[in-house]
């Protein structure tokens, strides 16, 4: 990790060894539990399909060169996880229904940028799975950081936002993953998706940056739980994504044009675009490697055959 506050590339032809290694290097700090073959090439070949859902983030979204405030990419989570499988012999094909914005409730009513008039992410989940009934396959739902995004905007009233949005989302999402399960057939596995906080980032801005880092610490604190609980009693297992993002080191570190930061606020500089100088940042999104992160914390929650 190093303190260049700048997009990190990593070329495609080296996002399976990059992913692999965050694998092996996650496990060796105890997140998540190991797969049986992770950490070598198998030597089978076998199939099946990669449901990816939830929003801008499950769909690579991140600044780019002919679009500086954010697009879809080939370059996120899905597409690593798809390029570790293939490394391992297993041959994915990825269907994205993610959309920008997306939040559980318009998941299952449609208003949104992207299914507004022809239905919803929802229902287009429920028929691409009850059209692949017999197939072997798994799904990550990447959904609840834009149902509690508001709450951070309206500092005053953070705590009603906060406990009106779990409500919702303990509504919402349960509604969500009972019609995901009972149109998936019986080789289907789920992994929920939980979020990494990127205002972590905001504390390179002084006292007021800070406490803004610590009020967003603790919304983010109870979505995740609240994601943790919801998917458990499903018995769906949860990538916890804010493992890999937010470092357990308070370690202080200089960094050039800054000053002193500590570990963690350098990781999420280091994985996303919140401390890149415009007019690609701040963006709350993962860069390259953020999104490498992801990938590791989902396939930390994957088992066997996948």
């Amino acid at each position: 990790m190093t303190g260049k506050l700048c997009r990190v590339v990593v070329p495609r032809r080296l996002g399976a060894l990059v992913l692999s290694a965050l694998v092996v290097s996650a496990l060796a700090f105890g997140f998540g539990t190991p797969r049986a073959g992770a950490e070598s090439t198998s030597t089978l070949t076998t199939s099946g399909f990669y449901l990816d859902l939830g929003a801008s983030a499950s769909v690579g979204y991140q600044p780019t060169l002919s679009d500086p405030h954010g697009q879809v990419t080939d370059e996120g989570y899905a597409n690593d996880i798809v390029s570790y499988e293939a490394s391992r012999g297993v041959v994915l094909s990825l269907t994205q229904l993610g959309c920008p914005g997306e939040s559980t409730a318009t998941m299952i009513s449609g208003d949104d940028s992207c299914y507004r008039g022809v239905g919803s992410q929802l229902s287009a989940a429920v028929a691409f799975l009850q059209s692949h009934q017999n197939e072997q396959g798994f799904v990550t739902l990447d959904l609840g950081f834009n149902d509690f995004h508001p709450c951070l905007i309206n500092a005053p009233l953070i705590q009603s936002c906060v406990g009106e949005n779990i409500e919702e989302l303990s509504l919402q999402l349960p509604y969500i993953v009972n019609n995901l399960e009972a149109a998936a057939g019986p080789h289907v596995t789920f992994v929920g998706v939980g979020h990494y906080d990127p205002y972590i980032a905001d504390a390179i801005h002084g006292l007021s940056g800070e406490n803004f880092a610590n009020r967003s610490k603790g919304v983010l604190g109870r979505l995740n739980a609240t994601l943790l609980y919801i998917y458990s009693s499903a018995g769906i297992p949860m990538a916890n994504v804010s493992n890999y993002f937010d470092s357990p080191s308070r370690a202080r570190v200089h960094v050039a044009g800054i000053g002193d930061v500590s570990s963690n606020v350098l990781q999420v500089c280091d994985l996303t675009w919140m401390c890149a100088r415009g007019p690609y940042g701040p963006n709350l999104h993962p860069n390259v490697l953020g999104y490498s992160a992801m990938a590791a914390a989902i396939e930390s929650q994957l088992t066997a055959p996948w």
